[in-house]
């Protein structure tokens, strides 16, 4: 049936109208990227190119929080500006979002599809890591349908299901909680009486695929323990009067309020969510009979898993359990932010609500075919109504600037005398420059200077600080406070950012000579540090030998994807895909 010419024509026309849908909205969320610069917000930092140092592949004294994500970036902004990647990973992470969603729900009705596309791409959970800069999380999150999707085909047997598996979890697998989250829905998704050599391999690709930032992890100086104290600072939060459970239910709930939409805090919003829910529970029905057994308990079971880890640092006997592995376990950091494991959630939540939408518009359809299709619209339209400052960047929050010229500047100084760390001052991770309309970013030091450049990993959540890992921030930041000047820390460059009122303490630029002033930034060197090139201790090449072979298994699953003519299936029909989710 789908290899019929009137099949293909139609499948071609729905296809269209998908990315038409999808590249609008994207065009809603991110109108403000048209204008010229880089959207500096929160952990999204972008430069014109950002050097391919050794802390950005293997940090040595911190944990590898973007690990390989500042690799991909460093290698990719020495073929691009930085400007463009930034919006080809903004724009592809929303419009895949749409695209995939919509191809995902096993239905046969174009509306659903769109209405799946839609809502994916408008969630609160897309807009508050979008605001708080997680470019990285928001590509797991444009992968995760077509993940899910690769992983329904491996369960059908098709050919060269292996290689989709992959190719939908690299991109996902740039971050470790996107990797974790891969990783969890190939494993649940993927196992097969009788088909197991297929999902054997394609879960070890993905544990291949995770293994830079595990390595990275295992050989670091900072020890794998996090401070406690940022269970409760990252714990969700309520948006409205509802709370933060209710608040996590709509895949809202990020623990900054800066990052929040302000109409997620309109007294309606929690009815809004209790509608989708509604439609949801009404969807699963008809996503059990649309689907064989086992597929349907295995996305519940992973969207209750991921809405688990996020109420953990809410829920009152949870968080205490939490406090103590933070504090005592390697690795279980990761769980503080619990929020940004909601993707899968928000996955099958979407899908299930338009199967929901479809089951009403059927009923619907009986009496008024008209009043239907109002309904389907109304749905549709749900999501951008209920958030509407969302649209264009949030409100007008993602605004691109242009760096000062005292930027490059310090850059060529520092590629001219290279050797040496480059101490930020003041101290702070995060820094409102006036340049940049006062928006709050982390500070770009790292990422646009050829150094390795120490900032403050302390984070400050209100009234609560929360300590970073670097044990020799740490040791810094004691002498600092101890009114030692900077060139007693070994630094052989001080960078002073002059954007805040309270301005560096003189005595702690005593004994440095100042090689740079500008309007923005001063560069001082310390005379007594001599040069010191960065040597790369043998355990950090393991970080270069595990992102080798995460990218031998990227090619490996390219070749495999495209070798042999695969492209040709690429028009089947849609009816034909739903016996995927049968399989």
């Amino acid at each position: 049936m789908g290899d019929r010419p009137a099949d293909r024509t139609r499948v071609v026309r729905d296809r269209l109208l998908l990315y038409a849908v999808a590249a609008v909205v994207t065009a809603m969320v991110l109108a403000p990227l048209a204008a010229p610069g880089y959207v500096l917000r929160y952990d999204m930092v972008f430069v014109p190119r950002q050097p391919l140092t050794w802390d950005l592949v293997a940090p040595a004294q911190g944990l590898p929080r973007a690990v390989p994500m500042d690799a991909v970036v460093s290698v990719l902004t020495q073929l691009v500006p930085g400007w463009v990647v930034q919006r080809i990973a903004l724009g592809g992470a929303v419009l895949l979002a749409a695209v995939g969603a919509g191809r995902l729900v096993p239905t046969e009705r174009t509306g659903v599809r769109l209405l799946a596309a839609v809502g994916y791409a408008w969630t609160p959970y897309l807009a508050e890591r979008l605001l708080i800069g997680q470019w990285g999380l928001l590509v797991c999150y444009a992968a995760l349908p077509w993940l899910v999707r690769a992983g329904l085909e491996l369960r059908a047997g098709r050919a060269g299901a292996v290689a989709r598996v992959l190719l939908a979890a690299a991109p996902a697998a740039i971050t470790p909680t996107g990797g974790l989250i891969a990783f969890g829905v190939v494993s649940l998704l993927a196992p097969r009486r009788g088909r197991w050599r297929g999902s054997t391999i394609a879960v070890a690709g993905v544990a291949l695929l995770n293994a830079p930032w595990v390595t990275a992890a295992l050989v670091t100086d900072a020890g794998g323990t996090s401070d406690p104290a940022g269970v409760a600072a990252f714990a969700p939060r309520g948006e409205n009067w509802a709370g933060p459970l209710t608040a996590l239910a709509g895949t809202g709930g990020i623990w900054s309020a800066q990052a929040t939409p302000a109409s997620r805090a309109l007294p309606l919003v929690p009815l809004v969510t209790l509608v989708l829910l509604a439609l949801a529970g009404a969807g699963v029905g008809l996503l059990r009979r649309r689907t064989s057994p086992g597929v349907s308990a295995r996305l519940l079971v992973l969207a209750g898993a991921g809405f688990l880890l996020a109420a953990l640092g809410t829920v009152p006997g949870t968080a205490d359990v939490l406090r103590w592995a933070v504090a005592q376990l390697p690795g279980a950091g990761l769980l503080r932010d619990g929020q940004k494991f909601l993707a899968p959630y928000a996955l099958l939540l979407v899908v299930c609500v338009a199967l929901g939408a479809e089951r009403l518009v059927t009923r619907v359809e009986r009496t008024n075919r008209e009043v239907a299709g109002v309904v389907l619209g109304g749905v549709l339209l749900l999501p951008v109504a209920a958030m509407p400052d969302l649209a264009f960047g949030g409100a007008g929050r993602l605004w691109p600037v242009s760096y000062p010229a005292d930027w490059p500047v310090v850059a060529g100084r520092l590629a001219a005398d290279p050797g040496g760390e480059v101490l930020a001052l003041p101290l702070s991770g995060y820094r409102a420059y006036p340049w940049n309309g006062g928006r709050t970013v982390l500070d770009p030091a790292p990422r646009y200077l050829p150094a390795t450049v120490l900032i403050d990993d302390t984070l400050r959540v209100g009234d609560v600080a929360v300590f970073g890992e670097n044990p020799r921030l740490r040791e810094i930041r004691q002498l600092i406070g101890a009114g030692r000047p900077a060139a007693e820390t070994g630094v052989r460059w001080v960078l002073v950012q002059q954007h805040r009122a309270d301005q560096v303490d003189p005595a702690t630029l005593a004994g440095l000579e100042l090689v740079y002033q500008g309007v923005f930034l001063a560069l001082y060197r310390n005379p007594a540090a001599p040069p010191s090139p960065v040597m790369a201790a043998p355990a950090r090449w393991a970080v270069v030998v595990a992102l080798a072979v995460a990218v031998v298994v990227v090619i490996a699953a390219l070749f495999r994807r495209y070798a042999g003519g695969l492209l040709r299936g690429n028009l089947r029909s849609e009816v034909q895909t739903l016996e995927d989710w049968h399989a």
